[in-house]
């Protein structure tokens, strides 16, 4: 069967303590976000966003009607809020493995010790 989502992001679940570290997503019963909510302090859920997307041509209709943010900048989640909102179907891909933030320089470290342990197994 075709698969017609506009886009698919790959999702984690994470401990709900640790959810409002990141941007947080609501499924419906078919595995199809309804909702992202941006590092939350209440999670609706413990479901959260990886960075990784995919996204269909209709991404950029929506890009054009983001406006800069506070920050000067155009906010992906602002055109994936449009796409939601005008009820374009986003799967949610549950993650298969690990993976880990390399943001800070001792993540990275981290990540490469797990690295160099999964190449020995």
């Amino acid at each position: 069967q075709e698969d017609r989502a506009d886009a698919a992001f790959l999702v984690e679940e994470v401990p709900y303590e640790e959810a409002s570290r990141y941007g947080v997503c609501v499924t419906n019963d078919y595995g199809e976000i309804t909702d992202v909510v941006e590092k939350p302090d209440d999670p609706p859920s413990n479901l959260v966003m990886t960075g990784f997307y995919t996204f269909s041509p209709a991404i950029f209709p929506a890009c054009r009607l983001v406006q800069p943010s506070n920050r000067g900048e155009y906010e992906i989640s602002e055109a994936i809020d449009l796409l939601i909102r005008s009820g374009r179907t986003i799967d949610a891909i549950p993650i298969d493995g690990w993976r880990m933030d390399i943001g800070y320089p001792e993540d990275r470290e981290e990540a490469e010790r797990r690295l160099q342990e999964e190449a020995t197994k």
